[in-house]
């Protein structure tokens, strides 16, 4: 008799989309029952080698028997999974639980036989890789801990993908079959082999679109004008180097060529004889199904959906895009958009606009993403104002490539930053950005591209917390303030505006990176030099005193200026400020000597420099290369026509130099002999129980299958499961604050939390309860004078400003008084819920919180306590695990940190002790992701130690860390 295994619902979550090696995409689900005539159809397709090296021996067609067997599974001792595009088996892997004697079982036995077959066609796409990925996923899911697999030495394809994937293995040889045995759970090396290979298959999916060797515009209007037309002229202008076809079903029967472009005229794709690598869809949304099928059927590898009435228009074009982007993937295609401005290439070999931008920017080194088509337009006009160069020269603002995704509904930022990593056309990733809707993925990947090369990101919808109604993104309520922190910690340059995203991307593509914050500033005007230096003050940097060359300089004296200062071991970098002459001078000639100053800086490393101007736009040209051309490897210099704009520029270029230099020598998560990892977790199992029960069945897929709601950027995305984020309390610290009714789980009585802390070497200050003022004076005995009274109502707690907490109470009679005041003054003892508790050492009041964000992860807090910080905001954040170096800065990164050193004559406090704290705390919820929120307020950091007199925290079934799992794209 079968256990109840035997009926074990179909687990959808196990679908799931995958980019393969070559940038195409394939499905992976499990088989069902349905698919007995796609097996059979599959394996007939299956050379009789690779079905040789399946069965190990000839096997040239399946039973009946066989068939049945490979379709029916339980989903937990016996699982199939497939690879599919279209409606097509490519790829088949299963596995079946065995006991220690290889014989069929059922838990608990926790090992599986694994074995794959790759269609011989698409063998080298990665697809086993993928598959095994997936099925190691599920097999964790279902208490498997080890795959054994057996190989013939021949099938040496077969044997690379098991010893590539990373995970620990033991290798024997036995009886002509090699034996394989390895266990799955992830290890450091099978998360960068996971990590590398989803980089190489999402750049390269991303590649093809952005260099395709014919390109069909379908939607061509008959008649110059509208969207298609616009396209395909822009194509032609701009000097696209593969073929182009015009395709439109209303075009008349004999029509062969559209005129005046004279490309190849079409009703259908069929017609095209040749193969189409990137089609640009510009018709009404109704009719894109059929289009995007037409073209599934012709082998296009990509879709640029230029059509509007998708997700931004509501609920009916919500279904509408999602059902495009399962039709595209089902065909293997990958989509940008829909409601896409388009994309431009500017390489000399491929030259491709396939885009609505009049005119193909000229080469660059600045990579562009948008998802907003109206501020791709901004960027492109306004970097080609700041100097394009010239069509043969690359030039201080060129693109290397542009994506403007609209609804990113496929395509999204995170493709990108894949693409670009690697891209050696690009030196500097600028990003617009309104939704994040994987952030743990992004700033994965942004940390990753930032260690490289600089990526500046501009974040619109800061303040409504809301995404623009065409971006299908899982809800997250991460306040603004913790996504720059998180942003910060990846290394990412985040500005406010996009002009300021234009200034610093034109300083960090022309300039080299500032060994320091010291500025050397000169010019030829005093009042301009003073503005300079404030603004470097303002920005944090060093100024030295301004060089005034007064308004009789010339641009000799400029030039010796500028050369003495880049050869000072005094300075970092160098503002050059201008105003225009009274009497002649040549722009042209100061900016002749500006740069030959930067090109012959002498020895030691070269500084960056920005010129600051007043109306002088003909030298800022100038330094651009614009209108003439200047000497081969002549260094461009950016110009700015506002100090304040040049300074914040080089800021972020020398903080972002700073975060490159300490990520080289990454800090260190530290170990503590006393941690209790093993009873915390016991603790943790034993009061989560009540909570587990309560939701049991709700949370299939939380240990790792692919994900029905995997997130809206590609990968590993959190799902649109029950949220437990939330913004926790006016610091504006992330995730569930204790106490938020958001998720099924247990709020911790101080007894269990002080007991969960102390496992991780966190102690808390005893707190006695005092219903009444006898009961006070025994508990302030037990505890020994002098105590304080407080309350604990959530109304009252941490509310100080209420004159609700008694201090110093060094004997009964001030006890008794302080607890008549209190309940004369607040109310009744049982609704204040009074305590007492030993006076801990004077020190300054702070807040320690982590919490677990769905998209994010578990998110590190700290900020000081008081009614200032939390107005202010002034809290800062981490993503856990913090390493020695983060826990530093998270302490000296809020605006009150002065408090913590000495300010105005106080005496420092113990940082060192409360960095330890939050490593502590960091590595408590890192290793236990269960708790999902824990509040430290407050803890008292005195001179010498520190003591926390609150602690509250939550449990919770854990949300999935599908970032361990499989690599997948967003579900829909």
């Amino acid at each position: 008799m079968r256990s109840p295994s035997d009926h074990h619902a179909y687990p959808t979550h196990w679908e799931a989309d995958v980019v393969l090696r070559d940038g195409g995409t394939a499905q992976i689900r499990p088989i069902t029952t349905d698919d007995a005539q796609r097996l059979v159809s599959f394996y007939e397709r299956v050379s009789d080698e690779s079905k040789y090296y399946r069965f190990f021996a000839p096997y040239p067609r399946l039973s009946d028997r066989d068939v049945h067997r490979f379709t029916h599974h339980d989903y937990v001792d016996r699982v199939g999974l497939a690879a599919t595009v279209g409606d097509e088996f490519i790829a088949t892997v299963r596995y079946d639980r065995i006991d220690a004697r290889g014989m069929p079982a059922a838990a608990p036995a926790d090992e599986a036989e694994v074995a794959f077959l790759v269609q011989d066609a698409h063998q080298g796409r990665g697809v086993a890789s993928a598959l095994l990925e997936h099925i190691a996923a599920v097999a964790r899911e279902r208490g498997i801990r080890r795959f054994a697999a057996e190989v013939l030495p021949a099938n040496t394809k077969m044997i690379k993908v098991f010893t590539d994937a990373g995970y620990t293995q033991k290798r024997s040889f036995e009886d002509g079959v090699v034996r394989l045995e390895f266990d799955l759970e992830p290890t450091d090396r099978s998360l960068a082999v996971m990590r590398g290979r989803e980089q190489r298959a999402e750049a390269r999916s991303v590649q093809r679109l952005l260099a395709p060797g014919s390109v069909a515009v379908i939607g061509t209007s008959r008649t110059p004008g509208g969207v298609g037309r616009t396209v395909l002229r822009n194509l032609l202008d701009g000097g696209f180097t593969g073929r182009v076809h015009a395709v439109n079903h209303a075009f008349p029967d004999d029509m062969e060529r559209l005129e005046p472009e004279g490309v190849p005229a079409h009703r259908s794709l069929r017609a095209i004889e040749e193969p189409v690598d990137l089609a640009v869809v510009a018709v009404p949304a109704e009719r894109v199904p059929a289009v995007v099928a037409e073209c599934g059927d012709h082998g296009v590898q990509g879709l640029v959906v230029l059509s509007a009435g998708y997700a931004e228009s509501g609920r009916e074009g919500r279904d509408r895009q999602r059902d495009l982007v399962r039709q595209a993937r089902s065909h293997g295609m990958r989509v940008i958009g829909p409601n896409a401005f388009g994309v431009i290439n500017t390489a000399e070999g491929v030259r491709l606009n396939a885009s609505l931008s009049p005119q193909l920017p000229n080469p660059g080194r600045l990579g562009l993403f948008t998802q907003s088509g109206a501020i791709g337009i901004a960027l492109l006009s306004g970097l080609h104002r700041r100097g394009a160069g010239l069509a043969s020269l690359a030039g201080i603002a060129g693109i290397s490539t542009f994506v403007s995704a609209g609804n990113r509904a496929d395509v999204s930022g995170n493709d990108l930053l894949q693409y670009w990593y690697d891209d050696p056309r690009t030196d500097v990733v600028l990003m617009y950005l309104e939704s994040i809707g994987n952030p743990r993925k992004f700033t994965r990947l942004a940390r990753r591209t930032a260690a490289v090369k600089p990526v500046v990101v501009v974040k619109g919808a800061r303040h409504t917390g809301s995404a623009p109604t065409g971006h299908a993104v899982p809800t997250t309520r991460i306040p603004d303030a913790t996504v720059s922190d998180l942003l910060r910690q990846a290394g990412v340059i985040r500005v406010d505006t996009v002009t300021e995203l234009a200034d610093a991307g034109v300083l960090l593509a022309s300039q080299p990176l500032p060994a320091g914050p010291r500025v050397a500033i000169l010019g030829n005007s005093e009042s301009l030099g003073l503005i300079t230096y404030d603004a470097c003050l303002t920005e944090g940097l060093r100024p030295l005193p301004p060089h005034d060359l007064t308004t009789a300089a010339t641009p000799e004296d400029f030039r010796r200026a500028l050369a003495e200062a880049l050869t000072d071991d005094a300075s970092d970098a160098v503002v050059v400020t201008a105003i225009p002459w009274v009497g002649d001078g040549s722009a042209r000639a100061l900016a002749t000597a500006v740069r030959e100053a930067a090109q012959t800086s002498g020895p030691g490393p070269a500084k960056p420099v920005a010129v600051v101007h007043l109306e002088i736009q003909e030298l800022a040209e100038a330094l651009a290369g614009t209108g003439g051309e200047p000497a081969p490897g002549t260094r461009r210099i950016p110009a700015y026509p506002a100090a304040e704009r040049a300074v914040r520029a080089l800021a972020e270029a020398v903080r972002y130099a700073r975060w490159r230099q300490e990520a080289a020598e990454p800090g260190r998560v530290p170990e503590y002999d006393d941690i209790d990892e093993a009873g915390a977790a016991a603790d943790i199992q034993v009061l989560l129980a009540p909570a587990e029960g309560a939701s049991a069945g709700t949370g299939e897929g939380a240990s790792g299958g692919a994900g029905e709601g995997a997130g809206g950027e590609t990968g590993d995305g959190a799902g649109d499961r029950t949220s437990v984020g939330a913004e926790s309390g006016a610091s504006g610290t992330a995730g569930a604050g204790p106490g938020d009714d958001v998720s099924p789980g247990v709020e911790l009585s101080a007894a269990d939390t002080q007991r969960l802390l102390a496992r991780y070497g966190v102690s808390v200050l005893p707190a006695l309860p005092a219903p009444d003022p006898d009961t006070a004076v025994r508990a302030a005995e037990r505890l020994g004078f002098p105590v304080a009274l407080k309350p604990t109502a959530p109304h009252l707690r941490h509310r100080a400003d209420l004159g609700g907490v008694r201090l110093e109470l060094g004997g009964e009679p001030e006890l008794r008084r302080a607890y008549a005041e209190l309940t004369d003054y607040l109310g009744r003892p049982e609704e204040l819920g009074l305590v007492v508790q030993r006076m801990a050492p004077r020190g300054v009041d702070t807040v320690v919180r982590a919490a677990i964000d769905p998209a994010a992860g578990a998110v590190l807090s700290f900020g000081l306590a008081g009614a200032p910080s939390e107005l202010l905001g002034d809290t800062a954040h981490g993503l856990v695990p913090v390493t020695g170096r983060d826990a530093a800065e998270l302490i000296r990164s809020i605006r009150t940190a002065p408090l913590l050193f000495g300010w105005r004559g106080s005496k420092p406090v113990d940082t060192a002790a409360l960095e330890e704290l939050l490593l502590r705390v960091s590595r408590l919820v890192d290793d236990h992701p269960e708790m999902v929120a824990v509040d430290l307020e407050p803890v008292v950091v005195a001179q010498h130690g520190l003591s926390v007199l609150g602690a509250s925290a939550r449990l919770a079934p854990p949300p999935p860390r599908t970032d361990l799992g499989p690599r997948h794209m967003p579900a829909y």
